[in-house]
């Protein structure tokens, strides 16, 4: 699949494995030579994230500048000449919101640390954000308003982040479109009956929305809880 969609750049989710534990199949794949990886560290198996380039990007970082959330190998920071790209694998507030309070923290700290690359040069955010921001990014909202993903502090803190000058693309092409989601549990036969959520995102910077051509749901590829996005976008 990746093949055929030809990507210039790929970001990828909870990897669970570091750089030297990437399949040679991944390492190999046509067109994308530059492979930045992060893992969680000394918990092997957990979080992770990968960015793949057709094009070198002229620089590449690593986290969100917080000491206390980096060593879980949640973001890839890419600059390429026009915008940044930020690969991020935002913390589920976990079974029974035992999470929670820790989620909050990130999302304030990321907030930042996506306001000061802003202040650079506009950016594109891609990732696995763990939040259904809207009644209708999921299947059953009145069932999950206290669940994580759902939290009132989870759908405020992605508020939030439009608030501050970003843009959710898929929503702003598609404001009305419902059962679009991007994410199914494997029980109960849950994709079969579209019976799902919409966490995965691309949010870009205000700026961009010039440039914005289409923003897609690939939710025909298998492989899979979540299916991939797609972000066609003339820089």
């Amino acid at each position: 699949w990746v093949q055929e969609e030809a990507p210039d750049i790929l970001c990828l989710q909870e990897t669970k494995c570091g750089g030297p534990a990437v399949p040679p199949e991944v390492r190999g794949l046509p067109g994308l030579p530059h492979q930045f990886w992060a893992s969680a560290e000394g918990r092997p198996g957990y979080s992770g994230v990968g960015l793949l380039a057709r094009d070198a990007p002229l620089n590449v970082t690593y986290g969100i500048g917080d000491a206390e959330l980096d060593p879980e190998g949640r973001v890839v920071t890419a600059e390429f000449p026009s915008l940044f790209v930020v690969c991020a694998y935002v913390p589920n507030a976990g079974r029974g919101l035992v999470r929670l309070e820790p989620r909050v923290r990130w999302d304030s700290a990321f907030l930042e640390y996506l306001r000061g690359l802003d202040a650079r040069k506009p950016l594109v955010l891609c990732g696995d954000l763990n939040v259904a921001h809207e009644e209708q990014d999921l299947c059953h909202p009145k069932a999950n308003r206290n669940n994580a993903g759902f939290t009132p502090q989870e759908r405020q803190g992605f508020s939030r982040l439009l608030a501050a000058g970003f843009v959710d693309s898929f929503r702003h092409l598609y404001p009305d479109t419902p059962g679009a989601f991007t994410f199914w549990t494997y029980l109960g036969g849950a994709r079969a009956r579209n019976v799902g959520w919409r966490l995965d995102y691309f949010v870009l910077s205000q700026r961009l929305v010039e440039g914005l051509c289409d923003s897609k749901i690939r939710n025909t590829v298998m492989g899979s809880d979540h299916c991939p996005i797609t972000l066609y976008l003339a820089v």
